[in-house]
């Protein structure tokens, strides 16, 4: 297999006039929700200064794909995956309103931001499964790890600007104030993606003619598919012990950047943009090989390098060189979840998609909340730096176990090797 040209595969996935439209509309409306979840942090901490109400937070926003995302896989596998993503998304514009309003008018309370968010988390689960498996109707099926990577890039770009303009916002009108007009950002880019979404020209997906059975029944299906596949499983396992035992950071950023490094909403801005950039990176690093060589072994990798500066955030006392661990995570975050992600695009049929990377972002969306729970229960009792550190820790060990099927995995998933 000759090497591709560096930048093709970006190049290829650009060409396509759905692809173009598609990305630009979420790429928009990705930085109102990285706005909208800087705010929903540093509101968090302002109304309860809890890290377990923090991690109450975030269990809301990613519960439901615990008990809704085998479902809407099943549904992503029967009915118009466009559809699915518009209805859902017109339903988070209206939760954005709902929250920016009353935040902004003082009457927002830690029970009535728990119930907004558990209501964004249950139409993230169901629009989920249908948005990652979107992007074969977008490409060519050989261009799925660039446009995968791509999405990435888009992502990451929007979890540093999203943040970065949230910032200012959070400063300078206090962190209830200016949360309440960055979710009403939120709003506006919402209903910008959704002006998109009717000038997508898209072909009848392959799910329309297949054989139905019971919904229960293709729910079942798409776990015995995981679990039986010798690349698609292991990989799941990498992605759940990180989720779990690393990710969960994340939701404690602001009292890490309010206890530990007593820079309040400003430093915790500071530090979800740093992470983000890290991530943007390894996004563009990916979209440009455009290639599934050696992707297993990039996965694994990145794995143990995201657990590893974790750890060493943890236990960091200096800000700057906090930054620099967190840039390094977000770049090996990345890298292992974007390079799972197009791996298990590319082993699954097309009319299985949906049930497959509806567990791909179970894994992603609950594991982060149950771990954010525990640890943000422990870091009442125990400080911060401990629970994040024994998670890491723990996910190395899980890591260090995995590697003994590595070879099995890129037989499974790298052809031609």
């Amino acid at each position: 297999m000759a090497a591709r040209p560096a930048g093709s595969g970006i190049r290829r996935v650009f060409a396509n006039r759905n692809y173009r439209l598609y990305f630009t509309g979420n790429v928009v409306s990705l930085v109102g929700t990285w706005m909208q979840r800087t705010g929903v942090g540093a509101l968090a901490w302002e109304l309860t200064e809890s890290a377990l109400f923090l991690g109450l937070v975030a269990t809301a926003e990613f519960l439901p794909s615990i008990l809704l995302g085998p479902f809407a896989g099943a549904v992503a596998d029967r009915l118009s995956r466009l559809g699915i993503i518009a209805a859902m998304h017109s339903l988070l514009c209206v939760q954005a309103l709902a929250l920016g309003l009353l935040t902004v008018t003082g009457l927002i309370t830690p029970e009535s931001l728990f119930l907004l968010t558990l209501l964004l988390g249950a139409a993230t689960a169901v629009a989920q499964p249908a948005r990652l498996s979107l992007v074969p109707s977008l490409v060519g099926r050989e261009d799925i790890p660039s446009a995968v990577a791509v999405n990435s890039v888009g992502w990451n770009s929007a979890r540093f600007i999203g943040p970065t303009l949230a910032g200012p916002l959070l400063l300078h009108l206090g962190p209830v104030s200016g949360a309440g007009w960055a979710f009403l950002c939120n709003t506006a880019t919402f209903a910008a993606f959704l002006a998109v979404l009717p000038m997508l020209r898209l072909a009848p997906g392959l799910q329309a003619g297949r054989e139905r059975r019971g919904l229960f029944a293709e729910i079942g299906e798409g776990f015995r598919h995981i679990g039986r596949h010798a690349g698609v499983g292991p990989l799941i396992l990498l992605l759940l012990a990180g989720a779990l035992l690393v990710r969960p950071y994340v939701e404690l950023l602001p009292a890490f950047a309010d206890v530990v490094f007593e820079r309040g909403a400003e430093g915790f801005s500071m530090l979800v943009a740093a992470n983000g950039l890290g991530a943007l990176a390894g996004g563009l690093w990916l979209a440009q090989r455009g290639s599934r060589r050696g992707l297993p072994v990039i996965v694994f990798s990145g794995a143990a390098v995201h657990a590893a500066m974790v750890a060493l955030f943890s236990v960091i006392g200096d800000f700057h060189l906090a930054l620099a661990a967190l840039a390094t995570a977000g770049f090996a975050m990345l890298v292992m979840g974007v390079g799972a992600q197009s791996l298990i695009q590319m082993a699954t049929p097309s009319d299985m998609l949906g049930r497959v990377l509806s567990v791909y972002g179970l894994t992603f969306r609950a594991g982060p909340a149950l771990g954010a729970l525990a640890m943000g229960a422990l870091a009442d009792r125990i400080g911060l730096s401990w629970p994040v550190l024994g998670g890491a820790c723990l996910c190395l060990l899980a890591i260090v176990l995995l590697l003994r099927r590595l070879r099995t995995v890129r037989a499974a998933l790298e052809p031609g090797r």
